[in-house]
């Protein structure tokens, strides 16, 4: 993108749809979707009613993906813009983004912790299912609930419990006449 951005900028034009979406790797449709959104808008037409677009929007689109991998919406990003234009006063409009800008960093914060959680929860199942590459008890699958080489040692790990457990709890309700961990959505009542 940046070297077709650099031999668009040196020589004054203006895009095409298809020219901008090439430019930018986006879609055509894309493309009339951010004009459709208010996030872009053609600087003319042609007399056959073609969208024709300055070179500078390629920098906006930059924007678009920017904020799109920061967590924002395209209607939050219209929102944005619609907010910034309407206000009053330039530190209205600042206090009005910092504000969002506050709410998707701790959005964002939130979402690395719960990745992280899942990034040791993944670790913690790797790990144990290594061990498994070379089974004491090479058997069916039924056998690795109680699988003599994971007994007495750590817990297993939570991504793991669940698989074993809900089926060791269908295996047992089954026995006892309870209801199986999983039910078929068709088998439950209203």
């Amino acid at each position: 993108m940046t070297s077709e951005l650099a031999s668009l900028s040196s020589k004054p034009q203006l895009l095409r749809v298809g020219d901008l979406a090439k430019a930018t790797g986006k879609t055509a449709r894309a493309i009339h979707l951010y004009e459709e959104l208010g996030l872009l808008s053609p600087t003319t037409r042609t007399s056959g009613g073609f969208r024709l677009y300055d070179v500078s929007v390629v920098e906006r689109v930059r924007w678009i993906d920017l904020l799109h991998g920061l967590g924002f919406s395209l209607q939050e990003m219209r929102e944005v813009l619609q907010n910034w234009w309407s206000s009053g006063q330039g530190t209205a409009a600042m206090a009005d983004l910092r504000a969002l800008f506050v709410r998707k960093l701790d959005e964002t914060r939130e979402a690395i912790q719960r990745h992280q959680q899942l990034e040791r929860e993944l670790e913690e199942g790797l790990l144990y299912l290594e061990t498994c590459r070379e089974c004491a008890d090479p058997g069916p699958v039924q056998t690795c609930v109680n699988c003599r080489q994971h007994q007495g040692g750590t817990p297993d790990p939570a991504l793991i419990t669940g698989i074993v457990a809900a089926r060791e709890r269908a295996r047992l309700g089954s026995r006892r006449g309870a209801r199986p961990a999983f039910v078929r959505v068709e088998d439950i009542s209203q």
